[in-house]
């Protein structure tokens, strides 16, 4: 069972690498039993293509579910709220993080959004016994492991060292200090990698695709999707 929020808060609060600062706190009342559902974490460096490879994992797999994360941060053009983010307003992600409504979550350092994963897009699905899968940051993960030591968490790689500077590069929306921010926190992220139950390359879109299908198989996903909580 967990302490109340606001002492796990405090307790939980810690000074990680200095792109971002990162709280751990959960309600009293979300305490993490044996539930029947399982945890999908999806994590990699900036610029790997992880996005393109839950979309497509998505689609083929319908016994997935999305976490929605929250953000402070505004909507990009086509972003929708509730379906790409939840976009809230900075007191009240300060609300629901003094509450204890998050299972993990933190601020990002030079743009200083917040960023966090709800615990009702988590815990009441996994007690319906359905998969939920995370695409959240490697310390976000590690947070999530504690409490979710069963996880399967996936760590996407590039193929080549090179690659990532290449890809953000020709996404042409960063300026030269964003990029060499990311690229920094990209290195220090790599370095993690060992931390994950399995990694996979992402040097083919399908091939990589294909591999995460087999790895979710072989821990046991259902054949077919379980039905959402009431």
């Amino acid at each position: 069972m967990w302490n109340d929020a606001a002492a796990a808060a405090a307790a939980c609060q810690r000074v990680p690498p200095r792109w971002s600062v990162r709280y751990n706190s959960v309600m009293d009342q979300h305490p993490v039993p044996l539930v029947p559902g399982r945890l999908v974490v999806i994590s990699g460096p900036s610029g790997v293509g992880k996005s393109t490879l839950l979309r497509r994992l998505l689609e083929q797999l319908p016994q997935l579910v999305p976490s929605v994360s929250a953000t402070t941060r505004p909507p990009r053009v086509g972003e929708r709220d509730g379906i790409d983010y939840h976009f809230l307003g900075d007191a009240e992600f300060e609300r629901r993080r003094a509450a204890g409504e998050f299972l993990e979550c933190c601020r990002v350092y030079g743009r200083q959004h917040w960023y966090g994963t709800l615990v009702d897009e988590v815990v009441p699905r996994l007690s319906a016994g359905q998969w939920v899968v995370l695409e959240i940051d490697v310390e976000g993960t590690l947070s999530i492991i504690e409490r979710f030591p069963g996880a399967e968490t996936i760590f996407v790689m590039p193929p080549r060292s090179d690659e990532l500077e290449h890809r953000l590069r020709h996404r042409g929306t960063e300026s030269p200090e964003a990029m060499a921010r990311r690229l920094e926190v990209a290195h220090r992220e790599l370095d993690h990698a060992d931390r994950y139950r399995h990694r996979v390359v992402n040097d083919d879109v399908e091939q990589a695709v294909g591999e995460i299908i087999a790895i979710l198989r072989s821990a046991g996903l259902p054949a077919a999707p379980i039905g959402a909580p009431v």
